[in-house]
């Protein structure tokens, strides 16, 4: 019988959690977890555990939480912990070359796309930005260079026209966990098919800025709801809202959580409805209904509450000079 192997896990974001919570309690030997250190939150600026280290914590998992992960005091740490291999997840750190020669089996990386389609920090988000229908996870061989190391197993799921990075995320996660375990049977029993990726088909998916989250009224309505829902959970889109010239009110920004896809037509921001549960925009091309918003500062309310306070007239617009 295979004796098993020595893992140490790198992962911060909640999208490493299933494959560890996995790794753990399957029974693999996992001899630590990486992770970044505690970063102040919210605006209250609080210093909240990640998830995962949570999750070490309550197994018994000895955690270590480098600022730099190859300096040499790090990789000294890791050497003295003898990892056969190391598996990568969310990390947050490129790991260096003197890094992945530490373990005899080198690194392995789980990733939230399917290979060389959406290199970069935010996959999920950017495939849904841009429409796909489909997304999954790749198992990569680690090198220095950010995702493009070799391809060792993948897995695919159909992406639904409402479903938002966050929760596209997590099915990814979840996905992903199990496929991570057969990786690491198959490397402790023998080598594995690795397969180059293909660099003429390579995109990349740069990490999201808050200024992502600004809608431009003038895409067509399919492209806008796209981009509300590849927002969640982090910047989250947003608009300004406009009242009428004569009104007394200011410009006031709304912070946008859901939308459908409606007929429609008008100037691109132009409210077409505003009554009952019905808060319709013109966008570029058809129209989009706003079910889910929020006043900055207030917590997220339905379309119809949010009309119920607030007197939203058509003819007014959303994003006037924004764009």
């Amino acid at each position: 019988m295979t004796p098993p192997i020595r893992l140490i896990f790198l992962g911060t974001g909640d999208f490493a959690l299933p494959a560890f919570e996995h790794l753990v309690d399957s029974g693999q030997q996992v001899v630590a977890l990486v992770t970044q250190p505690d970063r102040p939150q919210g605006r209250k600026q609080e210093i909240i555990p990640a998830a995962i280290k949570k999750a070490a914590e309550a197994r018994g998992v000895p955690i270590f939480q480098p600022e730099d992960v190859n300096a040499q005091e790090s990789l000294d740490h890791i050497r003295a912990l003898a990892p056969d291999l190391l598996v990568t997840a969310a990390y947050g750190q490129i790991l260096s070359a003197d890094l992945l020669t530490i373990p005899r089996l080198g690194g392995i990386n789980l990733h939230g796309s399917v290979l060389p389609a959406y290199r970069g920090a935010s996959p999920v988000a950017r495939a849904i930005q841009n429409g796909d229908t489909t997304s999954g996870v790749t198992v990569i061989r680690m090198t220095p260079r950010i995702d493009a190391g070799g391809m060792i197993a993948v897995a695919e799921t159909p992406i639904d026209p409402d479903e938002s990075a966050g929760e596209l995320e997590a099915r990814l996660a979840r996905l992903g966990a199990p496929l991570m375990a057969d990786t690491i049977a198959r490397l402790s029993a023998g080598e594995v098919p690795i397969i180059p990726q293909d660099q003429s088909k390579v995109t990349r998916a740069p990490k999201l800025r808050k200024e992502d989250g600004l809608i431009d009224w003038f895409r067509s309505a399919r492209a806008v709801h796209n981009h509300v829902r590849a927002m969640q959970p982090w910047p989250i889109a947003s608009t300004t809202w406009f009242p009428r010239p004569d009104s007394s009110r200011e410009p006031t920004r709304l912070i946008i959580h859901k939308t459908t896809v409606v007929d429609g037509a008008g100037q691109p921001g132009e409210v077409l409805e505003a009554d009952g549960d019905r808060l319709i925009v013109a966008a570029g091309e058809g129209a989009v209904r706003i079910l889910g918003l929020q006043l900055v500062g207030k917590k997220p309310v339905s379309a119809a509450e949010f009309l119920r306070g607030h007197r939203v007239q058509p003819g007014e617009s959303l994003g006037r000079d924004e764009r």
